[in-house]
């Protein structure tokens, strides 16, 4: 018996290519003003002039070598690192709160990857034309015409995945410098490799992949069902008022007004395909909620359009609600405020948001610590003075070298000796330097003496003084404490 060939499915699913259909509306619009300003800050930002010593004239700067941050006149160091790690679980937080209330939003209007292939759709239209005629180029044997329109579309986009790329390496040094150092080739090798790999990422995800990388890399898609609910605003199609008891129907001669559509059974859905045309993803909201579906609302401002035109309501697709949506009675969408879940997430954010405010507005320009040496705790020297000793840890938080004064209260000047000769330290910006003090008290000036204070301050801001307190350990005080 001969063995049949079985048909082989093919490990990876092949691309069709979308081409998407421009839109007008309220979400398109919101669409674009957050492009726009996305990339004007984006772009300016590293150009923004701001005054400093110790560090170059730039308002944000991540300065890899110092280790340390630059955030207009804030200055984050390694210090920092809790402050910095409330911030990224925040941000965390803050996405789940906002996917709990109107589901993948964020990757509709927000994500990296939304606006620039949005630019990227928008230089291609601009060269290619409108849908139908990127369809028909697309379709079209090459030629003159396909081949410069092409390549001036590539063209485009490298340039602009190039400047994007650029741009992020601005971000860690002194942008005019490193744009000069850049073209004239004494730029880092790390400088170039970043722009080169950067430029062919941005490239290749907003030009070719696109959609793809929603669907098949971004992990968000995954897991976001586990945090929607039943109150969760996303994109839906109100099935029963498009299909009606016959299904949808191109809108002809007898079948346009909606009480002729109605009394047939047909429902406001006139199958004009736009709401798949428009979408970045290519998918189809009537066939019901799907994992690609960003959220970005283009099919509702195409259908609204349509609507407008036939003269039917408003909202045939809209954002809404499951519990709204199968409720016998449907009222307007609204956000849904009161479930456990966000109102747990909007707890979080609360609080942490509170704390980050308050750590950052309370944080000091240095930090500081004393450790007392303990091996041995204390030791009699010859003239019968017992001496400890103390281990001071100053860092300079600020952008500017500083000078930090040492003093004590409680015990006499004299009975301090520091290692360095100095009761002064210069402390260099973002750095730390320690150094070690020896305190001796006579036998009865160390059984009086339980608790004293080491005071450190900025040479210029005394006011800006911080005090540890210490204790002073003698036989009097081992004994007492075993």
């Amino acid at each position: 018996m001969e063995d049949q060939e079985t048909p082989q499915e093919g490990l990876y699913q092949k691309r069709i290519p979308i081409f998407t259909r421009s839109v007008k509306g309220k979400f398109r619009t919101f669409k674009s003003v957050v492009m726009y300003v996305a990339y004007l800050v984006y772009f300016v930002l590293p150009w923004v002039p701001w005054n400093r010593t110790g560090a170059a004239n730039q308002a944000v700067l991540f300065d890899l070598v110092g280790r340390r941050f630059f955030i207009f006149n804030l200055a984050i160091y390694p210090q920092d690192i809790f402050a910095l790690s409330l911030l990224l679980f925040l941000a965390a937080v803050i996405l789940f709160f906002v996917t709990g209330l109107v589901g993948r939003a964020f990757c509709g209007y927000f994500c990296f990857q939304t606006l620039w292939t949005d630019a990227f759709i928008f230089i291609e239209q601009l060269i290619q034309g409108e849908r139908p005629a990127r369809l028909r180029l697309y379709k079209q044997r090459w030629n003159a015409e396909k081949i410069w329109k092409i390549v001036a579309t590539h063209l485009l986009w490298l340039a602009l995945a190039f400047w994007t790329s650029l741009t992020f390496v601005l971000y860690f040094g002194y942008a005019p410098q490193l744009v000069a150092n850049f073209f004239t080739g004494t730029l880092v090798v790390a400088g170039y490799i970043t722009v080169i790999a950067l430029t062919t990422a941005t490239y290749l995800a907003a030009g070719w992949l696109r959609e793809q990388v929603c669907m098949y890399m971004c992990p968000y898609a995954r897991f976001q069902s586990v945090m929607y609910e039943p109150e969760t605003l996303v994109v839906t199609y109100e099935t029963a008022r498009g299909e009606g008891e016959k299904g949808r129907v191109a809108a002809r001669q007898g079948l346009r007004t909606r009480e002729e559509r109605q009394e047939q059974g047909h429902g406001d859905c006139i199958d004009c395909g736009l709401c798949v045309q428009v979408c970045p993803a290519g998918i189809d909201i009537r066939k019901g909620l799907q994992f690609p579906c960003i959220s970005c609302g283009l099919c509702i401002d195409a259908c609204n359009g349509i609507m407008d035109s036939m003269g039917y309501p408003r909202g045939l697709i809209r954002y809404d609600s499951e519990v709204n949506m199968k409720s016998r009675r449907p009222g307007s969408p609204h956000l849904y405020w009161l479930s456990i879940k966000t109102i747990g997430y909007g707890s979080f954010i609360l609080l942490m948001g509170a704390y980050l405010v308050y750590d950052l507005s309370t944080r000091t320009e240095f930090e500081e610590s004393v450790q007392q040496i303990r091996q041995p705790i204390f030791v009699t020297l010859s003239d019968g003075e017992i001496r400890n000793r103390y281990q001071i840890r100053v860092t300079n938080k600020t952008d500017h070298d500083q000078d930090y004064v040492i003093s004590t209260s409680g015990i006499p000047t004299q009975a301090v000796e520091y290692d360095s000769g100095s009761n002064e330290m210069k402390v260099r910006s973002g750095k730390s330097l320690m150094v070690q003090a020896s305190v001796k008290l006579s036998p009865e000036l160390a059984e009086k003496t339980e608790h004293f204070e080491f005071i450190i301050a900025p040479k210029d801001k005394p006011g800006e003084a911080s005090k540890r307190k210490m204790r002073f350990y003698s036989e009097h005080e081992s004994e007492h404490e075993d």
